[in-house]
């Protein structure tokens, strides 16, 4: 949104589902939770003959790294949080109702804990009036942010959390005119909350119509309740993005320069031999079903590439990289922007130096929906594992398919069939090459992939059902 010499700009990737913001009044800019690659932001507020002024965080986030520390460094703009942040490095630890001016633009401190204790809302107001509100991850469009991740053993449970955020919500941001922009941190498919919707801007007005958690007559047992229904486990790499976002981190441009080394065939080899590295390849999942590195694990980078390396591999594990020629530095960047700094290198010229080498090649069977529809027909026995989420394998199945979710997959390698031929389907292939990759790097040789996942499997004669039987479960 742009007049009168202002300019509101959502930044959205889709990837991580995140929101961060760029905010312009009279040549003065702020910024709202960067990402980690900040040289956008500086570039922008240049190009527009901008001086970045302030940078806010709503809180510590969990589910990436925050530009906060280099784009500080970079541009000499002060980062400002809410009350009760204490971080390790110089910040402005603001005030509840504190007011900066950015141009001719204020922006008022709302402090909102629950989802974490410092989270905080921040509220524009332009000429006395109340315009949009950042709400980070205290309010989501359909949603609210989910209670148990400050949790502190013997202090906090999410329950009190979740009491702290009921309180916020009504005191703070239900409180607000109807017609105030909301814009919030992420968007559906963020770990950060449940059921968020896919629309990433709305109104107050709009919230208090269709925002199960901010119907009016809820009682604070009833919210605490229903927020902490359902919660799944975090992804394992959210406490340390916590811990570097509140004390501090490499800087991004060192470590997109270490992982763009370049190797060939042989030194790659050496390298991966020689320090145990795990090799990720992006590439697009058929593609690398037709041929790959021994022991390569698949993480395509069209997909939520970030989220589901955070899901299923350690943070401090060392990577070498396989992508598409010309994508080595989009990936070593998105595995940056969540944490990951242990890139080793990538092989120069993708997977065809490999192929050109004359090294060991290993491959996954896919086949095609329909395929899948007559094998199984033709052999009763067939066995099938759906490795979507236990939601969505609810709401529609093949029948009698197995469900092991590939965000556990780790802990459930033991009820993959060992003896017997199984199919592995998610919704559109993405996750399922995923899972095949690991299955195949664990030794699995009995299994296909069924490229195009449910969504073809659907269109094909293949018995169906809602039913869940609880054994499967």
């Amino acid at each position: 949104m742009e007049n009168n010499n202002q300019l509101i700009e959502q930044i959205y990737t889709g990837c991580l589902a995140q929101g961060a913001y760029y905010i312009e009044s009279n040549g003065e800019a702020a910024v709202i939770d960067p990402l980690r690659d900040v040289d956008s932001y500086i570039a922008k507020a240049e190009s527009r003959g901008a001086k970045i002024k302030y940078i806010f965080e709503t809180h510590f986030h969990a589910d990436f790294v925050s530009g906060h520390l280099d784009l500080a460094k970079k541009t000499g703009a002060p980062i400002v949080f809410g009350p009760n942040a204490k971080p390790t490095f110089d910040a402005i630890i603001a005030e509840d109702n504190q007011v900066f001016k950015v141009g001719d633009l204020e922006i008022k401190v709302l402090h909102t804990p629950g989802h974490t204790m410092e989270s905080s809302c921040f509220l524009l107001i332009d000429d006395n009036k109340p315009q949009s509100v950042f709400t980070g991850d205290t309010l989501f469009i359909g949603d609210v942010g989910r209670p148990d991740l400050a949790q502190k053993a013997g202090k906090l449970t999410m329950e009190d959390l979740a009491g702290y955020l009921y309180d916020s919500l009504r005191n703070k941001i239900m409180t607000l005119p109807e017609e105030v922009i909301v814009y919030p941190g992420h968007g559906a498919g963020s770990a950060c909350g449940k059921n968020m919707s896919k629309e990433t801007v709305s109104t107050i007005g709009e919230q208090l119509e269709s925002n199960y958690a901010l119907r009016a007559d809820m009682t604070k047992e009833e919210f605490v309740k229903e927020v902490t229904e359902g919660l799944t486990t975090p992804p394992a790499y959210f406490p340390m993005n916590v811990k570097m976002n509140k004390e501090g981190y490499d800087n991004i441009d060192e470590v997109v320069n270490h992982g763009m080394k370049e190797l060939n065939a042989a030194e790659f080899e050496a390298v991966a031999n020689a320090s145990g590295a795990l090799i990720l390849d992006t590439r697009d999942p058929q593609e690398f079903a037709k041929g790959f590195i021994p022991n390569s694990i698949n993480i395509g980078l069209d997909g939520q590439f970030a989220p589901w390396v955070g899901a299923l591999i350690p943070i401090d594990q060392e990577l070498l990289i396989v992508a598409e020629e010309g994508r080595e530095e989009e990936a070593v960047t998105r595995l940056a922007r969540v944490g990951y700094d242990k890139s080793l290198g990538h092989l120069k010229g993708g997977f065809k130096t490999w192929l050109d080498s004359g090294n060991e090649v290993d491959k996954i069977e896919s086949v095609s929906a329909s395929e899948f529809a007559n094998r199984i027909k033709n052999n009763k026995d067939e066995i099938v594992v759906d490795v979507r989420k236990s939601s969505e394998y609810k709401s529609e199945h093949v029948v009698d398919a197995l469900n092991i979710e590939l965000d556990y997959i780790n802990d459930h390698m033991a009820e993959f069939p060992k003896e017997k031929h199984f199919f592995v389907h998610c919704k559109g292939g993405y996750r399922s090459m995923i899972a095949s990759s690991i299955l195949k790097s664990r030794g699995y040789e009995n299994f296909t992939d069924v490229d195009g996942g449910f969504d073809k499997i659907s269109e094909q004669d293949v018995p169906k059902t809602d039913y869940v039987c609880p054994s499967t479960l």
